[in-house]
């Protein structure tokens, strides 16, 4: 059975009772939360020691003092058969599996998703609705409200990794009501409209000039990542609105200085190059989710191909 992530982090009620947790993905920070959290979930369920070991053929199970129940954390997938999972049914206690993605272990991530004991959990970079989730359950738990744009400028400006979520929401969670202001928060976020958001609005350069500011910019598979969903948010604003009236409803307030250039860009967008812009992104998220992240090249040939589109 698969579960979302989120379900596990966010999800009160979720109760740990399954005998094997395997999670995978290619975001760490995730990874490493949902792994906290389901120890932390059955440690207050019952008493439990957590055992760790690098394979499942290391595994011996000596009992227990006062025959305590074990969680088994397992570092490496290397070696699981539908036999490995019948040997530890009988087992009292919980296994945690944790393997990052890749080919080899398509086949060991079927074996967990079709056992009826156990979940599959899948963890990626966080989009939009995720976001939104995670802001929505923050707020609730500390009874603040925030005002429409302020609440749309937060969950924008949110990273996609869990960690720089958790870490941006735990400094603005700590502003009192009345401090809830876009000064305030901008700050706290470190919002630099002249960063990886620039390269947007470099889109009617020319090309010499665009890899140049790139190379001065992007240095690492971190950066290219940053410049992707960056201008992927600007995409999608472009591709969800039905017309020029919408389009200038969603620009976020705190780009009120390029609303005109913004403008200038989605009347250039019909609905033919609309698809042609979805097509982009779709092959761009292959890619990010294929390797994990983007290369310096892939990342220069996408803005390229977004400028190409843009200008045709």
């Amino acid at each position: 059975m698969r579960l979302e992530p989120l379900n596990v982090i966010l999800d009160k009620d979720f109760k740990v009772e399954k005998k094997f947790y395997f999670i995978s993905g290619n975001e760490p920070t995730l990874i490493h939360k949902i792994k906290s959290s389901i120890i932390e979930k059955y440690r207050k369920k019952e008493r439990a020691e957590l055992t760790t070991i690098e394979f499942i053929n290391d595994f011996f199970d000596i009992g227990g003092l006062f025959h305590e129940k074990k969680i088994f954390f397992v570092n490496n997938c290397k070696g699981i058969e539908e036999r490995s999972l019948d040997n530890f049914r009988s087992v009292d206690g919980i296994f945690i599996f944790v393997q990052e993605n890749s080919q080899k272990i398509k086949k060991i991530k079927n074996i967990f998703l079709k056992d009826k004991d156990s979940l599959l959990i899948d963890c990626y970079e966080l989009d939009k609705n995720s976001k939104i989730k995670i802001l929505n359950e923050s707020l609730k738990a500390k009874g603040l409200i925030i005002e429409k744009g302020l609440y749309w400028f937060v969950i924008e400006k949110l990273d996609s990794k869990f960690a720089l979520i958790e870490d941006s929401l735990d400094k603005i969670l700590k502003l009192n009501q009345k401090d809830f202001t876009l000064l305030n928060i901008r700050k706290l976020l470190t919002v630099d409209v002249s960063g990886k958001e620039k390269f947007f609005f470099f889109l009617l350069k020319k090309n010499k000039e665009i890899v140049g500011v790139y190379r001065e910019r992007v240095f690492n598979a971190s950066d290219v990542n940053d410049l992707y969903f960056s201008c992927r948010f600007f995409c999608q604003l472009i591709i969800d609105s039905k017309n020029e009236e919408d389009y200038t409803k969603k620009i976020p307030i705190y780009l009120f200085r390029e609303k005109n250039y913004l403008i200038d860009i989605y009347r250039k967008y019909n609905s033919k190059k609309k698809i042609l812009l979805l097509k982009l992104l779709s092959s761009t998220e292959r890619v990010l989710r294929k390797e994990g992240g983007l290369s310096l090249a892939s990342g220069l040939r996408f803005l390229l191909n977004l400028k190409k589109i843009t200008i045709s």
